[in-house]
């Protein structure tokens, strides 16, 4: 069965990805808010209110600030883990949640014939989580937040026919630019983001293998740019790997798995 996935936005500004696949529909994380989301959608003739579920990844902001939003006005059941939960709540002005459904970061939702496995990452975050929804055959990651590249990663991306994949920073940008020293130390940290280059090295563990696309994804604005990341993956990639970037403030055309 095949996957569409759209990123409606990627960047610490705000994340959220819709993904569909026999018959369900799927929002990952809910960090822009529902006016945007629901345009967002309609543009590529879809209908915010037929999702079946909003999965978060992790309790930042960038991830779950509209996640009360998007339950209250479009009826969206809300998957999150318990600490994510936890943790959220005391962080951020959700509101009133009514149906909360708990899964575990290292545990498996299923959706009709689409599975949705968790995979816990050590990012800064309370509980989070990376994905891999598998539809038939198909499967799709989205792999944002990821700390650093820790053991088992390379095996689940090598399994996948297309990502969404961190690409956060230049490291030279990042280490000449205007972050505090301790920010910057985050970031480059075993529990911060992903460079360029790491994605990349990531990703070529998939040369030969059966992915086909990978969209470059949570670009920083101060210390990446659009042309230099993709330039950072075509050094280092197969050119048949087909590349596209989730925007900071607007959706990608449908990409299909």
């Amino acid at each position: 069965m095949e996957i569409t996935a759209i990123a409606l936005q990627s960047g610490s500004n705000g994340n959220c990805i819709y993904v569909e696949a026999g018959g369900v529909k799927l929002l990952f994380d809910a960090g822009i808010n529902g006016r945007q989301a629901e345009s967002r959608l309609a543009g590529h003739g879809c209908d915010i209110r037929e999702v079946d579920a909003l999965i978060i990844s992790h309790d930042h902001g960038d991830h779950i600030r509209h996640a009360g939003v998007f339950q209250r006005k479009y009826g969206l059941p809300l998957y999150v883990t318990q600490k994510t939960y936890d943790t959220a709540v005391k962080r951020h002005p959700l509101g009133k949640l009514k149906d909360v459904r708990f899964f575990r970061s290292d545990g498996m939702l299923q959706f009709g014939r689409v599975s949705v496995e968790a995979i816990p990452t050590p990012h800064d975050a309370s509980d989070g989580a990376a994905f891999v929804v598998s539809s038939g055959n198909k499967r799709l990651g989205i792999m944002t937040d990821l700390g650093h590249v820790f053991d088992g990663l390379s095996e689940v991306v090598s399994s996948l026919d297309a990502v969404f994949m961190e690409s956060n920073y230049d490291l030279e940008m990042l280490e000449t630019g205007l972050y505090p020293a301790f920010l910057k130390r985050r970031i480059k940290g075993p529990e911060g983001h992903l460079s360029n280059v790491e994605a990349a090295g990531l990703l070529k563990a998939t040369s030969g293998r059966r992915m086909k696309w990978a969209c470059l994804s949570h670009l920083s604005e101060q210390n990446n740019s659009p042309t230099l990341a993709l330039q950072t993956h075509r050094d280092i990639l197969d050119p048949d790997l087909a590349l596209y970037i989730a925007d900071r403030h607007a959706s990608t055309p449908p990409l299909f798995v």
